[in-house]
């Protein structure tokens, strides 16, 4: 099992860094195939968060490419937001966080497919919106077991007009406060397993490090086809979990 969990975390910390997402949406989903239940799911895949968005935050602060101004007012956002997720998975049932999880895939899917790779008008950068758009998608996502790039990369690109490798590494910097946040409060109540969450964690760190620099190379319509692929494979496992 410490094999397999390792092998994950270095497929989860590539996908991390290269879709900007906190690795949850692949991880929770494998980690259920392989008989956890959801809700301790979800715990491991925020403590791997944790790792992997603080190392691939701290390679992009390095080259210059986090914007730390909207970042952090996202990322606050997010800390206050995720600090609801420990009751919100021990209030609703295992079902109900499922069929969530399997909505905000879809509707993700369907905003970014919608959204061009680089948009022409001017970016949305309101300080109290961007604080309250952290907030909710912190609320949401770290409740299902994701760090929040899921939500935030389509909002970003399709509502906010920003492009989508900016978009990327903005979220990458906000999982780093969603994830440390939705951590404390999943811990709180009993769903992380620390063993498992550390030996995924210390994998994701050498994918983290491969992920960004195959991002960093990769022409930016790629990179959204690859990203939407991501999110209809991810779609479909989900699905298959829940009703078959």
């Amino acid at each position: 099992m410490i094999f397999i969990l390792s092998f994950f975390g270095l497929g989860i910390g590539f996908i991390s860094a290269f879709f900007g997402i906190g690795g949850g949406t692949v991880l929770v989903p494998s980690l259920m195939y392989l008989g956890y239940d959801i809700k301790y799911a979800i715990g491991i895949s925020v403590m791997q968060m944790v790792f992997s968005s603080v190392f691939a935050s701290y390679l992009n602060v390095k080259k210059g490419k986090v914007i730390a101004k909207e970042g952090l007012i996202l990322g606050f956002g997010g800390f206050i937001g995720a600090q609801g997720s420990g009751f919100v998975v021990d209030y609703l049932p295992s079902t109900a966080l499922n069929i969530i999880f399997l909505c905000a895939v879809g509707i993700s899917i369907l905003k970014f497919f919608k959204s061009p790779a680089s948009s022409d008008k001017e970016e949305i950068n309101s300080q109290v919106l961007l604080f309250f758009v952290g907030m909710f998608v912190g609320l949401l996502a770290i409740s299902i077991g994701v760090g929040g790039g899921l939500f935030l990369t389509p909002i970003l690109v399709g509502f906010l007009h920003y492009d989508v490798k900016k978009a990327v590494n903005m979220s990458l910097f906000y999982i780093v406060f969603s994830s440390i946040s939705g951590f404390i409060s999943l811990s709180s109540y009993g769903y992380i397993h620390y063993q498992e969450g550390l030996i995924v964690g210390i994998g994701s760190l050498i994918g983290v490090y491969f992920g960004l620099k195959v991002a960093n190379k990769t022409e930016i319509k790629m990179h959204k086809k690859l990203i939407l692929s991501l999110y209809i494979i991810i779609f479909l496992m989900s699905a298959n979990k829940l009703f078959f």
